[in-house]
């Protein structure tokens, strides 16, 4: 599977924006899938993840209560939807695909995922 991540932009705290991740060449079946971001000068951290074969999500929590993961399944594709943006959320968001056997301590590690998309910047003024 490829993944092509689209939808970051430049919004004001306090907006909304939803990012996408479209699979080609490929289906999620029953992987996990989970959203990473990496700010300048930081190291990529987790975001939020789900793991379609337990049905179970999680969110860091710098960013719970206010993102919410979802996916598409006829469109083959993931969304991040990000409410309340903060400035410190400004970052690089990449998605990404594990295996289904992905545990929960080793959702948080990006090695832990296998296949990811290119990144799409979400910029956030304050």
């Amino acid at each position: 599977v490829q993944l092509q991540a689209s939808g970051g932009g430049l919004v004001q705290a306090g907006d909304s924006l939803r990012v996408s991740c479209a699979a080609s060449e490929g289906t999620f079946g029953r992987s996990a899938l989970g959203w990473f971001r990496q700010a300048p000068g930081k190291e990529r951290e987790f975001v939020a993840a789900t793991r379609r074969s337990r049905g179970d999500t999680f969110y860091s929590g710098s960013v719970k209560g206010r993102f919410t993961i979802s996916t598409d399944v006829a469109k083959n594709t993931m969304y991040l939807q990000m409410n309340s943006l903060k400035p410190e959320d400004t970052a690089v968001y990449y998605c990404a695909v594990g295996p289904s056997t992905l545990i929960v301590s080793s959702l948080y590690i990006p090695k832990s995922w296998h296949t990811w998309g290119q990144g799409t910047l979400v910029t956030v003024s304050s």
